[in-house]
């Protein structure tokens, strides 16, 4: 991903609200697999990783994206962006310039 597909994604994302957060389990199987779930429907997702997590959020966002197969948008504070396109042609919603 180039740096004006990312300058994109971050638009896109800008107005989107995080749909899941991170707690003090982190990263669990049961997490995984709903971020790779959201991923195929809506391409972006935004998390939320939360206070009491005490694992590094860039750290997080690495393991997440390795697990799911998608790419890191950005980690801004406590802000995680994942991106992957959707695997059908048909379902894909974001078209990257």
């Amino acid at each position: 991903m180039n740096s004006k597909q990312r300058a994109y994604l971050r638009k896109i994302s800008a107005m989107e609200a995080p749909i899941f957060q991170v707690g003090k389990s982190s990263v669990t199987p049961e997490l995984t697999a709903a971020i790779d779930e959201a991923l195929e429907k809506r391409e972006i997702i935004k998390l939320s990783v939360l206070k009491n997590c005490l694992d590094d959020p860039r750290s997080i966002a690495e393991v997440l994206a390795d697990r799911t197969h998608s790419s890191v948008v950005h980690v801004i504070g406590r802000k995680i962006v994942l991106y992957r396109p959707a695997k059908e042609e048909k379902n894909r919603k974001i078209i990257l310039p």
